[in-house]
């Protein structure tokens, strides 16, 4: 039998093969950039479609690079899109050349008929640009991750945090022309006109909107207080308001109370049952009820509640990072600040370096999410050395200067009854009864100011002082009352009648009477 011989084709196959055709070229899509750029120049539309999608630096040739920034530039001084104009201001810039010249421009017009499908073209050439990025990164990390020196966590850290610019389909360069800084400042200028100046996350409390404009995206906020003050009952109470009032997600992570006994508060805030009977379960046929009926609103909250506890400031980060982008998450409240560490296993460093670690973190994440992170904070035991004035000051934050220095707003909360103090120390020595003060020390832009809310201690609630005007601010509403006022949105200085069930021609005096003649 002939040995079995090599034909000439499989000798002509076998020399073809060579390292450059065995080597890895990186993703790339020519064809689309050509069809994308084409598409532009013959069509508005076509302009329109991809630069909601592209940046220059999503494409691979270096010429199509140039081509794009230049239509953008073109675009952002409101001129037309054409060969022409694209040519003159290649020459203008010295780079006609350097693309191809006017031919290479008219041969991208004729790659396309029309643009009909150049957001599709666009997505390609951002997903390869994807793929470009992630390859990076990983040989990055690769690299990073042989070298001994390498800390783990912030290897950690920064890989995730790489991957989730690309996830969150952000891909941001590192700098921002001022050109594009203040389009952007004059378009904010126009939403907060159009939204009667609430730029940011409202909390539901309307004196404290009127002061912040909402929370804002990027910034840290402090919310400090003694203990049994009433932080977390803020945050409940305006988690509610945000959720339940507006359907805006929000994330909170307690670390110091479970998510059962969090939504158990919440539902007692809600339903105004009180506390008590929650805690037994001695409830009445028509408070199971109201029970029932009320909890419905917080089924569909868009509330999202994590209790690890001694959670570190890797996972947090990790956490919010996934929240955000599976859950368009708009802010995050922690409860609270100093159960926080920096390791998963515990520091071995000074206790007040660890919450400047903390701090500064969380300034970061606020930033890097662009979503307000509002984090609750202790007081030191000077508040009640003090003999005269009770009020926190921003010196009284516990452990670390560093709050006070990274935080862009520091609120406390005042209670006078918390003192035993029945009437707040202004000259007019008012009633403090049901009243409690949120005091904002420190506002980097904004005013400083000290709000006044009412407080329900019997349902842990916090709510607008205003809320019950025309019938007295520190009126108490009798058991069962809470529910018709939450239920329906009516003017009650208007026709009081309505808050009692009553028909106007029932109703036995005018809005302008006196609250004694109500009876109670």
């Amino acid at each position: 039998m002939e040995p079995v011989r090599k034909t000439d084709n499989f000798r002509d196959n076998n020399k073809q093969i060579s390292p450059l055709s065995q080597a890895k070229l990186p993703p790339q899509a020519i064809d689309m950039e050509e069809a994308v750029l084409g598409a532009m120049l013959i069509d508005k539309r076509g302009i329109n479609a991809a630069i909601e999608i592209l940046k220059s630096e999503y494409f691979y040739r270096v010429e199509h690079q140039l081509i794009y920034e230049v239509m953008v530039e073109l675009f952002n001084d409101s001129q037309p899109i054409d060969i022409l104009t694209v040519s003159n201001k290649l020459r203008k810039n010295g780079d006609l050349e350097k693309v191809g010249g006017d031919y290479y421009l008219i041969g991208l017009t004729q790659k396309v008929s029309s643009s009909a499908h150049t957001e599709f073209h666009a997505r390609v050439v951002q997903e390869k640009y994807i793929l470009r990025q992630l390859i990076e990164i990983s040989a990055n990390i690769i690299e990073k991750a042989y070298d001994d020196t390498s800390d783990i966590f912030e290897l950690l850290n920064e890989s995730e945090s790489e991957i989730f610019r690309i996830t969150d389909g952000s891909l941001k360069s590192s700098y921002e022309s001022s050109g594009e800084l203040v389009r952007q400042a004059i378009e904010h200028v126009k939403r907060m006109s159009e939204q009667e100046g609430m730029s940011g996350v409202p909390s539901g409390f309307t004196q404290v909107d009127k002061v912040t404009s909402g929370w804002q995206n990027s910034d840290l906020i402090i919310l400090a207080a003694r203990p049994g003050m009433g932080k977390t009952a803020f945050v409940l109470s305006m988690a509610k308001n945000i959720t339940v009032n507006y359907k805006i997600p929000v994330a909170m992570f307690s670390l110091e109370m479970s998510s059962v006994q969090l939504i158990t508060r919440l539902i007692v805030s809600e339903t105004g049952i009180s506390n008590d009977k929650m805690k037994k379960g001695n409830l009445t046929p028509a408070e199971w009820t109201q029970l029932y009926a009320k909890v419905k609103s917080l089924e569909n909250s868009p509330l999202y509640i994590d209790d690890t506890p001694a959670l570190n400031i890797f996972d947090l980060r990790a956490k919010c990072r996934r929240l955000v982008s599976q859950h368009g998450v708009k802010i995050i409240i922690i409860d609270y600040l100093q159960l926080m560490t920096t390791r998963e296993k515990g520091s071995s460093g000074n206790r007040e370096q660890e919450i400047s670690t903390i701090s500064r973190s969380l300034k970061a994440i606020a930033k890097e999410l662009n979503v307000p992170v509002i984090a609750l904070s202790q007081l030191s035991r000077s508040v009640e050395t003090r003999s005269a004035s009770k009020r926190p000051i921003l010196s009284d934050l516990r452990e670390s200067g560093a709050i006070e220095q990274d935080a862009d707003i520091v609120s406390f909360i005042y209670r006078p009854e918390y003192y035993k103090l029945d009437t707040w120390d202004d000259e007019h020595q008012t009633s403090s009864i049901g009243q409690a003060e949120l005091i904002i020390a420190k506002h980097r832009n904004g005013a400083l100011e000290n709000v006044r809310l009412r407080f329900i201690a019997e349902q842990a609630k916090f709510d607008n002082l205003d809320t019950f005007d025309g019938m007295g601010a520190n009126m108490e509403i009798p058991s069962g009352m809470n529910d018709v006022f939450d239920d329906e949105k009516i003017d009650y200085t208007a026709d009081p009648s309505k808050a009692f069930g009553m028909d106007s021609q029932d109703y036995p005096f005018t809005p302008d009477d006196d609250d004694d003649d109500l009876g109670f």
